[in-house]
């Protein structure tokens, strides 16, 4: 990711404000999302979602923000980042269902 791409503003995902943001792909390049919506997140919640999930996963049945936000994999994560200071970067690891994959 090019450092020109990321900019102070408000995740998409969690509603944390004055954080620094990046653009996520709703539908992922590789999946044909080069020209596709695209939403400004958080690090933490972009870094979240793709240890969460695969791309086609994504493509398939993840490709707007609400469906994000209603999905449990994610809800938990986003209900405990939305409680923490802007200048948190927590470590992610990816889930167990995504190491095999």
């Amino acid at each position: 990711m090019k450092k020109k791409d990321r900019r102070i503003g408000t995740c998409e995902l969690c509603g944390r404000q004055d954080v620094l943001t990046t653009v996520h792909h709703l539908t992922p390049k590789e999946m044909g999302g080069a020209f596709e919506p695209t939403a400004n997140l958080c690090i933490p919640c972009h870094k979240q979602i793709h240890a969460l999930y695969t791309n086609d996963e994504l493509a398939i049945r993840l490709n707007t923000i609400s469906l994000l936000q209603a999905d449990s994999k994610i809800s938990s994560f986003i209900k405990w980042i939305r409680k923490q200071p802007s200048s948190k970067l927590p470590k992610t690891k990816k889930s167990n269902s995504r190491k095999s994959k």
